[in-house]
């Protein structure tokens, strides 16, 4: 099995010539295989792609909301953060308050209608506006229901206790680092029903060997081309934070992945990446003076010689 950038390039190259066309909820389509896993050792570099700019910015904050067991975008907005916006949007403007025009066509945005683009960006700058200013409106608009980290914080049970996933498995892994059980569990079917956007990255296993920290994830469903860069990096964050607060060295990130997907209208921008030579990962440089994982904020973390191609922008289906 490849390492590092080049098994995300295969995986590209892989899913263009073996796999299926299918339809989705979103109504854009893919091409999709099922089943595949990447390897990236985390002390070779930090995972953060070089073949187009990932904002870490964005990996890094997004990342502190689910360890915060935050659910509600307000907390991305003030860092300027808006990967979730579609969704928290997207009920706003289904819902009996809202009065604007019509919004609703979300498939007209990939299109050439400049009209309506105009018209949706201003809708959502006065959406952001209102999450931002409004606690009532943002504590009913911005909720996102029970979605990663309601479930790695704040697990309910059918006694109706809370399980805190993400600091229980902390502690294990000080305690008792060669246990089987360093699981924590994002999709929780009792509550799928209730969130924005079911988990794809539904559970991900802690391994102690050698004095070194590997996770690997379950994905159930990856968008390759704008979702997977992300979920790469974050994954191989939290490693890195929370070897970091067990005194351990990095291992590896698995990534197994169940239906990745390029979507339909992302090929063109995927054939621009697959022409580029991948460069060297970038370092990750933590603020060694604190303690725990949950302390962390975003001055304490950062990337170290990032040299990337640059942005391939696309649509984000919703």
């Amino acid at each position: 099995m490849k390492q590092g950038e080049q098994s995300y390039l295969d995986l590209l190259k892989h899913v263009i010539e073996t796999g299926t066309k299918k339809m989705d909820r979103t109504g854009t389509g893919t091409i999709s295989v099922f089943g595949y896993q990447m390897r990236f050792n985390l002390s070779e570099g930090f995972p953060l792609l070089t073949t187009k700019r990932v904002p870490f910015r964005l990996i890094a904050s997004e990342l502190l909301w689910f360890i915060k067991g935050d659910t509600n975008i307000r907390y991305l907005l003030k860092n300027n953060n808006n990967i979730w916006n579609e969704w928290a949007f997207k009920n706003w403007v289904e819902s009996d308050e809202y009065s604007g025009p019509n919004m609703n066509d979300f498939g007209r945005r990939s299109q050439t209608d400049s009209e309506f683009n105009k018209l949706y960006e201003a809708e959502m700058e006065s959406f952001k506006n209102r999450i931002l200013e409004d606690d009532e409106f943002a504590n009913k608009y911005g909720e996102l229901g029970p979605v990663y980290g309601k479930q790695w914080r704040a697990w309910e049970t059918s006694r109706g206790e809370t399980i805190d996933q993400l600091k229980d498995v902390i502690e294990q892994i000080k305690k008792n680092p060669d246990s089987r059980r360093h699981l924590v569990v994002g999709y929780n079917p009792a509550d799928v029903n209730f969130m924005a956007l079911p988990p794809c990255h539904s559970l991900f296993q802690f391994y102690i060997a050698d004095g070194k920290l590997s996770c690997q994830l379950y994905q159930r469903s990856g968008d390759l081309f704008l979702g997977i860069p992300f979920n790469i990096a974050s994954y191989a964050l939290l490693t890195h934070l929370i070897a970091f607060e067990c005194g351990l060295e990095v291992g590896d990130f698995i990534h197994t992945i169940g239906d990745a997907h390029i979507y339909t209208n992302h090929l063109e921008q995927v054939s621009t990446q697959l022409s580029r030579e991948p460069r060297i990962f970038p370092e990750l440089k933590i603020n060694a003076s604190l303690k725990s994982v949950f302390d962390f904020e975003m001055g304490d973390i950062e990337v170290i010689g990032y040299d990337p191609h640059p942005t391939i922008k696309a649509p984000v289906a919703v």
